[in-house]
């Protein structure tokens, strides 16, 4: 046990080193030639020391879940375990946002000149907007879109178009949608582990996923909202190919795994909806295939599950494309535009890694040394058991491990692309919600939250980060 702690620290200690370098080679970069275009290399941030109304909030929220979240997630009925992994991932999100001040941490996020509220009036007749979107990616094109809207499709700023009109317009409330619908990521995780790998380890992840510092960037960023329709798709998906829940006896059993079928289709629909959503919201979500293919290898309904996966996943690119969206096009155009700004100055040679030391902050040191742990579960298992989620002993580690182990191979994939240099504090978060679930591998949970909880408020007090 003693070997296995000190096997942790060391990898903890490893990552701690890579920010660290990450920090110094990059200040060397940024003061010599600027190219970097980040304000705190390697984190799109200025260094400035400062509290503000949800400081106490947040050492509050802190120290609660550090002291009973363990054992309150060991204890809570299921359900009221959802409910409150929900709502204190929320408050945790509402509190460190409001550090920075309602204007500045929430209302004004979304309003500045490279978002998404920039361009709602251009919305006014939204099929001929859709027809005329890629007209406007390239940086030299007449009215060329914002930054965030010209790297995205187009259901990203449609979004905010549609909060708009039904009277839920400005950045106040595109902020508390952002920060509320994506606070529900974490509750579609541990559906995803519950379902796949058990509700022991389910339990043993939810303390982590909600005290996570990935909540810095959640709150407010519309990478968040993503991150919940991404990690949805997920969890439907994860639902459907384990054939749904419940069994009873005699007669009931007939209806039962008829209700049973009916919420396998319903799910598998629902999954291929949110995966359809998913790739046009950001691009580089398509990756989300990786996770998807993970699952699919854990659950045993593939058969009847794929065609209406497939079926679900055709709506949505089928309505953008009628309504005269093209996403290849659009794609091709984005890969163009990248290269005309900061993308094609910022040097691959450093981002490439330093990347990793972004992801290393947003998901803390508790989650390299959870990885380490996941890892070993693979390599020691060796894959016997991955197809049973209800086998006995060790089984179900190895399964969560290769969940974790997919997302992070997504991730990597995002890095390497080229196509993620910098920012990826924010665009990487869907990827890094499902590494927080490593934390369930970790015993003294209490310690390794202290250190989350302790990253996050440093991260939010002795830095403002925006983009």
């Amino acid at each position: 046990m003693i070997r296995d702690l000190l096997r942790d620290l060391a990898a903890a200690l490893a990552a701690a080193l890579l920010v660290v370098t990450a920090v110094l080679v990059g200040t060397v970069i940024q003061r010599e030639d600027g190219t970097l275009y980040v304000g705190w290399p390697p984190l799109y941030a200025v260094a400035k020391p400062h509290v503000g109304a949800g400081t106490p909030a947040a050492l509050a929220v802190a120290v609660a879940v550090v002291a009973y979240g363990p054992a309150l997630a060991a204890r809570l009925p299921w359900r009221a375990l959802l409910a409150a992994a929900w709502a204190t991932a929320t408050a945790w999100t509402f509190s460190l946002a409001l550090v920075d001040g309602w204007q500045r941490g929430i209302a004004g996020r979304l309003t500045t000149q490279y978002e998404y509220l920039r361009v709602i009036d251009r919305f006014h007749d939204i099929p001929g907007t859709l027809r005329d979107f890629t007209h406007h990616i390239l940086i030299d094109s007449p009215g060329h879109w914002p930054a965030h809207v010209a790297g995205h499709p187009p259901a990203a700023p449609l979004t905010f178009v549609l909060l708009d009109r039904i009277g839920l317009g400005g950045g106040g409330w595109a902020g508390v949608w952002c920060i509320t619908v994506g606070a529900t990521a974490c509750v579609a995780v541990l559906v995803t582990v519950r379902v796949l790998a058990g509700e022991v380890l389910a339990r043993r992840a939810a303390p982590f996923l909600v005290l996570a510092p990935a909540a810095v960037w959640m709150g407010t960023s519309a990478d968040g909202y993503f991150a919940a329709v991404a990690a949805w798709a997920v969890a439907l998906l994860a639902l459907a190919v384990t054939g749904g829940t419940g069994r009873t006896g005699g007669a009931g059993r007939t209806v039962e795994m008829g209700r049973a079928g009916h919420r396998v289709w319903a799910a598998a629909f629902g999954s291929g909806l949110l995966f359809g959503l998913t790739c046009y919201l950001s691009y580089g979500l398509t990756l989300f295939a990786v996770i998807a293919a993970a699952v699919l290898v854990l659950g045993r309904e593939r058969v009847r599950v794929l065609p209406l996966l497939f079926a679900g996943l055709a709506v949505v690119p089928l309505v953008f494309t009628l309504a005269g969206f093209h996403w290849w096009e659009a794609y091709r155009l984005l890969v163009e535009r990248y290269y005309q700004g900061a993308g094609g100055l910022r040097p691959y040679g450093y981002w490439v890694w330093a990347n990793l030391a972004c992801t290393v902050l947003v998901v803390g040191l508790a989650t390299v040394a959870g990885l380490r742990r996941a890892g070993v579960s693979l390599i020691r298992q060796r894959g016997q058991g991955l197809r049973r989620r209800d086998a006995p002993g060790p089984a179900a580690e190895p399964r969560l491990a290769l969940l974790v182990y997919a997302a992070l191979l997504a991730l990597l994939a995002a890095d390497l692309s080229g196509m993620s240099k910098a920012e990826t504090e924010r665009i990487w978060l869907p990827f890094a919600m499902w590494l927080l679930a490593a934390g369930a591998f970790l015993p003294r949970p209490r310690a390794w939250l202290a250190a989350q909880a302790t990253l996050a408020l440093l991260l939010n007090h002795l830095l403002l980060t925006g983009w």
